[in-house]
């Protein structure tokens, strides 16, 4: 398996190669040459299997590089009930990402998926924990060592740090946007004191320090000399980490390969829902991918009008469900690349727009960039778009009616599902995060705290470790070349 950049100006990579790196050189995102297929017979076979031995057989079809048996002892180290430990009372935590049915009425049926059982209560624990078993195997095979780079909005910095944290020949920076996450956000990344681990809390918004992470990204030179790697939804590797969960909840959710389901996914960067249109791609039988935005509706706008309008700092807004406050989605150039059939041309050329001018337009009106927009229902797409008091509406009314706490991300899915759900399709809604992470808005829907898996109770209380910048790439830069040793 061969990955190419979604600018075509970067020589075919193995998977191995691309691992431990982010952005191709032309600036670009890898993906794979073709994408591979599922057969019936392998879904058949595939629906008996643990967590674990589904995520072997999927990155079988990716990391062609990397031995079998290597391939099963990582994904046996990684997902364990002892990694994902923090399951509820009528989970089951060997599952790994148990279904839970919310609503089954005239067909219509409402699914929760629980992603968020790993050791930061959080989705993205689902890859990191995996990519730091990937990137330790492949940095001892090498006898060399990796400084991560990365930005978070909330969710990614904590699960990459609890992932990487002692790891042997690996050091993490990581951004995020200063006083812009909750507190228990905050806390889990900043009460770290393992010496490999470092924030730098950035004076602006997620945008901000995600420019800043392709800046490096850019500057081969700097890139090189200071072995920089990322685990931003950028690296390949981590979608192809999330596309386990998109079959386990289609073959938990169905039981023969002639029933489709949809799936909801709380998205601002596009990383978790492209990993669902890859999963599509390789053919499992997935009806509608519904994108669920907050305040922030770059993709909701998309896929509404075909218009990709990026905002900026000053107009992405704050919101309760911070971990969506994006309003450039790294992401979302893998699938541009598949909606214009691969034409890396234009790819490179819209993209270098979005720089220059602010996004595109591929609605098909006079004076656009092209008439794509009419292929975007092809590949399932379909969005909506959710606020703060829908947020805090759908909190009360999930409590009330199936007895579940949902956390604010979350929140922003069911109320987006409800609005394409279909008989005879049931409607998974991906999980984002356990609710104890965004307390403050709990509080406010149902007037109580939430609930604390054992070992949160007092994380707001720990010591904190940060520095605080400007959004300057050189002062991040010479911060990085201090820390390193190298």
């Amino acid at each position: 398996m061969q990955y190419l950049s979604t600018r075509g100006q970067s020589a075919p990579q193995s998977f191995s190669h691309i691992l431990l790196g982010g952005l191709a050189p032309d600036g670009g995102l890898y993906l794979p040459a073709e994408y591979p297929r599922v057969s019936g017979a392998e879904l058949d076979a595939w629906r008996k299997l643990s967590y674990a031995d589904l995520a072997l057989e999927i990155l079988k079809k990716f990391a062609t590089d990397i031995p079998s048996v290597d391939l099963k002892q990582l994904t046996h180290k990684t997902y364990t009930a002892e990694v994902y430990r923090n399951a509820r009372a009528g989970e089951d935590a060997a599952q790994i990402t148990p279904l839970r049915v919310l609503e089954n009425k005239d067909g219509r049926k409402l699914v929760l998926q629980a992603l968020s059982n790993g050791p930061t209560l959080a989705f993205k624990d689902m890859a990191m924990q995996l990519l730091g078993n990937l990137f330790e195997y492949e940095l001892a095979k090498e006898h060399s060592e990796l400084n991560i780079f990365g930005a978070t909005s909330g969710d990614t910095g904590s699960a990459a740090e609890y992932a990487m944290r002692g790891k042997k020949g690996i050091r993490v920076f990581m951004l995020s946007p200063h006083r812009k996450m909750s507190a228990f956000q905050t806390a889990q990344m900043f009460s770290l004191q393992d010496p490999n681990i470092f924030n730098i809390a950035i004076q602006g918004v997620f945008d901000d320090c995600q420019d800043m992470v392709k800046a490096v990204s850019n500057d081969l030179e700097f890139k090189a000399r200071y072995k920089i790697g990322t685990v931003n939804s950028i690296n390949w590797a981590r979608v192809v980490a999330q596309v386990v969960y998109y079959f386990r909840g289609y073959l938990s959710a169905t039981t023969a390969n002639d029933q489709k389901v949809s799936f909801t996914v709380p998205s601002g960067n596009f990383g978790n829902i492209c990993a669902g249109h890859i999963a599509r791609m390789m053919g499992l039988p997935i009806d509608k991918l519904v994108v669920a935005t907050n305040e922030n509706d770059v993709l909701d706008e998309f896929f509404r009008t075909g218009v990709y309008r990026v905002r900026k700092s000053s107009e992405t807004y704050h919101t309760t469900s911070p971990s969506m406050d994006i309003s450039k989605a790294s992401n979302f150039e893998r699938f541009v690349h598949d909606l214009l059939d691969r034409d890396t041309d234009r790819v490179r050329a819209l993209f270098r727009k979005v720089e220059t001018d602010g996004g595109f337009d591929l609605s098909g009106k006079p004076g656009s960039d092209g008439d794509e927009f009419r292929k975007v229902a092809q590949y399932g797409f379909v969005s909506g778009k959710s606020t703060h008091q829908d947020r805090i509406n759908t909190i009360r009314d999930a409590h009330a009616r199936y007895g579940v706490t949902i956390d604010t991300h979350t929140a922003d899915g069911v109320k987006v599902a409800r609005e394409y759900m279909t008989p005879g399709v049931p409607m998974i809604v991906l999980e984002t995060a356990l609710p104890a992470k965004f307390n403050e808005t709990i509080r406010e829907a149902l007037g109580r705290d939430a609930e604390r898996p054992a070992g949160f109770e007092n994380i707001e209380a720990l010591p904190q470790r940060f520095e605080v910048m400007a959004p300057d790439v050189q002062q991040v830069k010479a911060f990085i070349a201090r820390h390193t040793g190298l």
